[in-house]
């Protein structure tokens, strides 16, 4: 793994360069190649233009760690605006959202947390179901997962469509898919974007590998839906081998990437009949979304070096 990713998603913590980094404006060159907006003008705007392309799309306003009641309950009004505004357009058949817990209560530093975040994702998940559409649950850092699963769990059972995020670093991810390839379930696996210590997780890209692989053979095997989060081209070539050993017909599964990396290759897939959903992310947070990005892309830091020089 490239040595500086590690420093990069320690910054993407840092206060100090955040304040630095956010003086810069959304639209100036390697932020608005990641994020469309601030706003949820934006956001639809960006999704009419990917449905346009033949895409799905999944929506994520950003923040995390939020420590305050009323951050909370303004991120919640976020989705249910975003919602309100993709149904108007006819959007919903095409586009969901994702949901960070830690967003909308899981972080705020009392007993009342959890109770708080599953309260305020039943509000989003009823919102998504009478928009037409679904949510799925983003996953965190390795110390949230437990918590995670187990609000997914209550969440599913009065919305069943829940979707759940897994991260193959992790050492547990594997046995995690196997509890989630169940019919009527659906599975985002990713890789995983944070700083994970090894007791926890796998360091090295080849190991990491090797556990997505494992984990895309115990989904696409299983009764769920598979999403199949990855701009590795040799992680979609082996996807799309494992779908067909397993007899999963196209549109029962589907292949996810991020806004902005590899567009060409997300049209590409879905002119061959693949169902491809862009992850979008928008708001005014973007700060922590982007310091993972150029940890996963570190090629961008020259880019974006230069944005700082030219502001200063």
């Amino acid at each position: 793994m490239s040595p500086i990713r590690g420093p990069l998603l320690l910054l993407a913590r840092s206060g100090r360069v955040k304040r630095l980094v956010s003086t810069m404006p959304v639209s100036a060159g390697i932020v608005h190649g990641y994020v469309p907006g601030e706003d949820t003008g934006a956001a639809v705007q960006a999704t009419a233009g990917l449905v346009d392309d033949g895409l799905r799309v999944t929506l994520d306003y950003l923040g995390e760690d939020v420590t305050d009641r009323a951050q909370a309950d303004a991120t919640v009004e976020a989705y249910l605006d975003l919602l309100r505004e993709l149904s108007l357009r006819g959007l919903t058949r095409h586009a969901e959202v994702s949901v960070k817990l830690s967003a909308i209560g899981q972080a705020i530093p009392d007993a009342s947390a959890a109770k708080v975040a599953i309260e305020n994702a039943r509000t989003i998940c009823r919102a998504a179901r009478n928009a037409g559409t679904t949510v799925t649950l983003d996953m965190e850092d390795h110390r949230t997962t437990d918590r995670t699963l187990a609000a997914l769990r209550e969440l599913r059972q009065d919305f069943p469509e829940t979707g759940a995020v897994l991260q193959a670093m992790l050492h547990r991810t594997e046995s995690d898919c196997r509890a989630l390839a169940h019919e009527g379930s659906r599975v985002r696996l990713c890789k995983g974007a944070y700083a994970e210590p090894a007791e926890v997780a796998f360091t090295d890209k080849v190991d990491i590998d090797k556990s997505y692989v494992r984990c895309l053979k115990v989904l696409l095997a299983g009764q769920g839906y598979p999403m199949i989060a990855t701009h590795d081209p040799r992680m979609v070539d082996i996807a799309a081998s494992l779908a067909s050993r397993y007899g999963r017909a196209q549109g029962t599964y589907e292949f996810q990437m991020l806004y902005g990396i590899r567009p060409d290759e997300q049209k590409r897939l879905a002119a061959e009949g693949e169902l491809v959903r862009t992850y979008v992310p928008y708001g005014e947070e973007w700060y922590g979304y982007l310091m993972r990005r150029l940890a996963e892309k570190p090629a961008n830091l020259a880019f974006f070096a230069r944005s700082l020089v030219s502001k200063s």
